[in-house]
């Protein structure tokens, strides 16, 4: 790279492209050169408001074009922004004195006069008293701290790592090597912005030219086919539930349309690919989609090393979660459990984390160790086997990997999630989010008869708790990324699994 991604946008006003933001009250779109001059405004508002290069603000709120124009502004400033998660932090003076933050802006309802209404963003983005003046001089160094990010942490506090400049630079540069987005793309970001990652698409819609539309998970299913995407970047989980949607108008259309067609009136009708990561997609997912004409592709990778490998039309395989990008290698130990060295590292260490943390899973040269488990084939792919502290031992001594049992359970359309537990390390026992309310007994019973078929003796589940209510990241079970939540799902279901006379059984 000649000069950063993040330089190159930041300095020049885009001359096509659109930002869209569609909500369940409909779709505002305003033009690529509209928002840089906007977040230009913002900018020196910031600086009116004492803000200067090297602070740090907080943004705590839903996806709204107010988020956008704060982080363009603080880029534009060399100023750091931490993006906090709605629902998962409460904008207190705590939090802002924790991650010294030196103004919060936040959607929230709030008495400390250090939070600012994020309503005031667009006020202020509108002035045109604001337009003129030179900002002060911005450049991003490869080791530039520009965000603090967050994991999806399922227990305890969330860790925090202050992302690079070079590692934000060398995934867009990597990106757009194999999937070449350009003008009449328009990308769909539904996930919160407060994910670093999800605000690379609008980095690459300046970069590039190409139209971006920005969303919630809740709008998500409505806005798709107004804004008519060509790319949609989502969890499994998501496509899981497109599929269940698919499925269903098929039944109603009696075979009078094709599932590309009823695709269609779902994603819209001009889908170029649809992308996923984050969490391991069902196969029999993966294929339904392909087949059905929407080439989906999975990718890997980690909040502490960023996209790492990705499947895309220039080379794929099945069962696989891609080659390593550019500027990645993937190291597999002895173990099996991979590691990730990057050209341009995120960082090496946390900035926010407990007492040892950062050891455990950076090396000195900001090599990642992941704590999955795979392999890489003769071609470079790699293949995840699961996570090295998600194996089960029996009190026989048997181990037991649970992704891929777990993987077999979920393949049943009736089934949404699967996670294994061994009360008293003699027993496996599921607890199921069901893909459906009211749950389909029946399906699911059948399901687990067929998967202790297909299983050696010791993976044989013995019961299946199904969850009521499903899983959802309203209730906690779920992470932002649709993850499930272990130890949560345990704590909500302790009884259930401890109990021998709970759930279905394989008689």
């Amino acid at each position: 790279m000649t000069d950063g991604a993040l330089n190159q946008f930041l300095g020049t006003e885009p001359a096509v492209g659109n930002i869209s933001f569609a909500s369940l009250l409909g779709t505002q779109t305003i033009s690529l050169r509209e928002l840089h001059r906007r977040a230009g405004r913002v900018a020196r508002w910031l600086l009116n408001r004492g803000v200067r290069p090297g602070d740090r603000i907080g943004i705590l709120g839903a996806n709204s074009l107010d988020w956008v124009l704060l982080d363009l502004a603080a880029l534009r400033l060399k100023v750091e922004t931490a993006g906090f998660e709605p629902g998962k932090f409460s904008p207190t003076n705590e939090l802002a004195d924790r991650y010294g933050v030196t103004l919060m802006f936040t959607d929230q309802p709030t008495h400390s006069p250090r939070n600012i209404p994020m309503s005031d963003v667009t006020v202020h983005s509108r002035r045109k008293d604001l337009e003129g003046a030179p900002l002060p001089p911005a450049r991003w160094e490869p080791k530039d701290v520009t965000s603090i990010k967050f994991t999806s942490g399922s227990t305890g506090e969330p860790k925090g790592l202050g992302a690079t400049a070079g590692s934000v630079d060398s995934s867009l540069s990597a990106v757009q090597e194999i999937f070449e987005h350009g003008p009449g793309d328009n990308l769909f970001v539904f996930l919160p912005l407060s994910l670093l990652q999800q605000r690379y698409w609008i980095y690459s819609a300046l970069l590039h030219g190409h139209d971006v539309t920005v969303s919630t998970h809740e709008a998500a299913f409505f806005a798709m086919p107004r804004v008519r995407p060509t790319v949609v970047m989502g969890v499994p989980a998501f496509y899981e539930a497109a599929r269940r949607q698919i499925e269903t108008r098929m039944r109603r259309a009696g075979g009078s349309q094709t599932p590309h067609q009823i695709a269609g009136t779902v994603f819209g009708n001009r889908i170029r690919y649809l992308w996923t990561g984050s969490a391991p997609a069902a196969p029999s997912t993966l294929s339904f989609f392909t087949t059905a004409g929407l080439p989906i592709y999975e990718g890997y990778g980690l909040n502490e090393a960023c996209i790492v490998t990705k499947n895309h039309p220039k080379a794929h395989r099945a069962g696989s979660v891609g080659q390593a990008l550019s500027g990645k290698d993937v190291l597999i130990g002895e173990d099996g459990v991979i590691s990730v060295r990057s050209e341009h590292p995120v960082n090496d260490h946390y900035a926010y984390a407990k007492a040892g943390d950062s050891e455990k899973v950076f090396g000195p040269d900001g090599t990642v160790r992941t704590g999955d488990v795979g392999y890489l084939d003769e071609d470079g792919f790699l293949f995840i086997r699961g996570r090295a502290d998600d194996v089960i031992v029996l009190d026989n001594g048997k181990k037991v990997v649970v992704r891929p049992v777990e993987d077999r359970m979920k393949s049943d359309p009736a089934i949404a999630e699967c996670v294994l537990f061994c009360p008293g390390q003699t027993e496996l026992v599921a607890v199921v989010s069901p893909a459906s309310v009211p749950a389909d007994l029946e399906a699911i019973a059948s399901c687990l008869a067929r998967t202790n078929t297909a299983l050696s003796a010791d993976e044989h589940i013995s019961r299946v708790v199904v969850a009521d209510p499903p899983f959802s990241i309203e209730n906690g079970l779920l992470t932002s990324q649709y993850k499930p939540r272990r130890q949560n799902i345990l704590d909500a279901y302790y009884q259930a699994v401890h109990n021998p006379k709970e759930g279905i059984d394989v008689s």
